[in-house]
């Protein structure tokens, strides 16, 4: 289902007080939004919080604005979500949110209460970058692969027929998702994986983009990690099976240190497990499909992938 929430934000915007505005469409939409500043920004009951809130209220928007005046972004996410629907034979319900952040993901993945969540933040797709607001300047037309992205990690999260790990552990937490939880509980294989059959879905779904562009690398930053692809192999053999927060921020999250990525004379790059993780599940999409992948567990397809799972 759809949920767009710019309606409600821009009520914020047209208030005579924006930050008493914005704490009220927090509550009003407290379930969702206190999961994305928990996954993505900082707890709500952080006292960082409203140091955030007041420069997010009053940021200017009009590079925002002008974007949504030319392009019909709840058409594009409609039919995003109809494409999903029919490739990845859909059997759980997934809502799809567009919202203005606080500058922090561009788009990701929940589950709230048992139900999925993609959402996209369009701060980030005005084509211009706004440091005021922390937006990216990335081209609104990515707006498809980003939530085609985070739809396929709905999709292995909470689907009845799913045989992922990830899908285990947020129904053991109670049907919610936590970066930090499943970070710490799932097998590096899994979650390389998870994040590479959603850079595949994205690849399907909205095609025509830079190869880079899929993994949220610019042009140099794809051109080092496929460089140093046998280094970042050798780094991850005997790790697949292994579990811990540090090897998800290692190898999937932006702003680690180098000491953090260093793996014995060399760094890895940052976010190198999506490359990775899309090399893994390549053989598995060709062989098995894409709906069949998007389910599997991480040893059904290591299996189905054979060594490529092991030398990606």
């Amino acid at each position: 289902m759809l949920i767009n929430l710019l309606p409600d934000f821009f009520a914020v915007l047209n208030s005579t007080d924006r930050i008493a505005a914005y704490l009220r469409y927090f509550d009003n939409h407290r379930s969702l939004l206190e999961a994305y500043w928990a996954n993505y920004v900082v707890e709500p009951d952080s006292p960082h919080f409203s140091e955030v809130v007041k420069s997010a209220a009053l940021a200017g928007r009009s590079d925002l604005r002008t974007m949504l005046e030319r392009m019909d972004v709840v058409t594009l996410a409609r039919n995003t979500e109809d494409q999903c629907k029919i490739l990845l034979e859909m059997d759980s319900d997934i809502d799809v949110v567009l919202m203005v952040g606080v500058g922090a993901a561009n788009a990701g993945e929940l589950v709230v209460g048992g139900r999925a969540v993609a959402f996209v933040c369009l701060e980030h797709f005005t084509s211009v970058a706004n440091p005021e607001t922390a937006g990216l300047g990335l081209d609104p037309e990515l707006i498809p692969l980003w939530l085609s992205h985070e739809i396929a990690h709905g999709v292995r999260y909470t689907s009845p027929t799913s045989h992922s790990e990830m899908r285990s552990i947020i129904d053991d937490m109670g049907g919610y998702y936590s970066y930090w939880e499943t970070g710490k509980r799932a097998s590096l294989r899994e979650l390389l994986i998870n994040e590479g059959i959603a850079v595949q879905v994205s690849r399907l779904i909205s095609t025509g983009h830079a190869a880079w562009e899929y993994y949220g690398y610019d042009r140099r930053e794809y051109a080092r990690i496929r460089e140093m692809g046998p280094v970042v192999a050798r780094s991850l053999m005997g790790n697949f099976e292994k579990s811990g927060l540090g090897l998800r921020l290692k190898y999937l999250s932006d702003g680690m240190s180098e000491d953090a990525r260093r793996v014995g004379d060399f760094v890895v790059p940052e976010r190198c497990g999506y490359y990775v993780g899309a090399r893994m599940v390549e053989q598995a999409v060709a062989m098995k499909g894409t709906a069949w992948t998007v389910r599997a567990s991480a040893t059904e397809i290591a299996e189905v992938s054979g060594e490529a799972a092991e030398s990606a």
